[in-house]
């Protein structure tokens, strides 16, 4: 029978196997689709910001609202990351790591952004703080502008940006327990200690993850921001508004040279990605062929 067992093996695999014809189609239809969707439409940015040569596109570059827009973007990007960051990991911290009533309707809550339009969220902000909307009289009273300025831009940013650190890092939390956390502080670690020890070292790739995808989401949002900037150049318009009015305006080179900073920071983005991924599945399948470590009883009979 054990004679057998391999023959079995190799009819069952080579019955649930596609023929060479069907997995060649099926690369080449994903090979097609890329080169359709991504590559082609990226390779056009390029080209057409190139297209008056690069003293065209480095002047569209250093354009006073060119700069005012990256400006803005990378200010905006800088507040609202570090910002999900802590909320995504108190967040996932307490999801994951506890159990109490109304858990799942914060589950609902951290994933409300993913279902909600930016546009409306946009809305929202202008309804609350807006001049016409429930804080704007007090806001008018003490001088405080939230709409059409910086702070309603962060704002909108972090609301369509805070669930993907909190997303990448529930699962990953879950599916590692509390074990660990509760032996370090039965052997005397403060919170702090296990946090910092424990429980960050085991989801840092998680975390390096949904920090990288949050910022580009800030880099690159347009809905909501749209809404609460007021498209004021050179004070509230980021980079993909400013591309935006550039492009309504002909100015094609201009729009497309400054598309192309958003395209680099795509690039970018992927890159980082990949090469964590690649660094987590190192790590892990180094983990994974490491030795057992044999009980100390055994060493001590040894």
């Amino acid at each position: 029978m054990s004679a057998t067992l391999p023959t079995d093996l190799r009819t069952k695999r080579v019955s649930t196997t596609e023929s060479p014809w069907v997995r060649n189609t099926l690369i080449g239809i994903a090979l097609a689709f890329l080169f359709l969707f991504l590559l082609l439409p990226l390779a056009a940015v390029f080209t057409e910001a190139l297209r008056k040569g690069v003293g065209a596109y480095l002047d569209a570059l250093k354009e006073p609202d060119a700069w005012s827009a990256i400006r803005l973007t990378l200010i905006t990007a800088a507040i609202a990351v570090p910002l999900n960051l802590v909320f995504g990991v108190a967040a996932a911290w307490c999801i994951a790591k506890y159990e109490f009533r109304g858990k799942a309707f914060l589950t609902t809550l951290v994933d409300l952004p993913f279902s909600v339009s930016p546009v409306v969220a946009g809305l929202i902000y202008v309804l609350v703080f807006g001049a016409q909307g429930w804080l704007g009289p007090w806001l008018a009273e003490h001088n405080i502008k939230i709409v059409f300025a910086v702070p309603g831009i962060v704002l909108a940013t972090i609301f369509v940006t805070f669930p993907f650190i909190a997303r990448e890092l529930i699962p990953l939390m879950q599916a590692q327990g509390n074990e660990e956390e509760q032996a370090a502080i039965v052997l005397g670690a403060t919170g702090w200690q296990t946090f910092w020890y424990v429980t960050l070292p085991n989801i840092k790739w998680g975390l390096i993850y949904g920090v990288i995808l949050c910022n580009a989401r800030a880099m690159g949002e347009f809905g909501a921001v749209s809404v609460v900037s007021g498209h004021i150049r050179g004070q509230t318009n980021t980079m993909p508004l400013h591309v935006e009015i550039l492009y309504n305006e002909y100015q094609s080179v201009a729009a497309f040279a400054v598309a192309s900073l958003l395209a680099l920071l795509a690039v970018v983005t992927l890159v980082i990605k990949s090469a964590a991924e690649w660094k987590q599945e190192r790590d892990m399948k180094a983990t994974a062929e490491m030795p057992p470590e044999r009980p100390m009883a055994m060493e001590a009979t040894v």
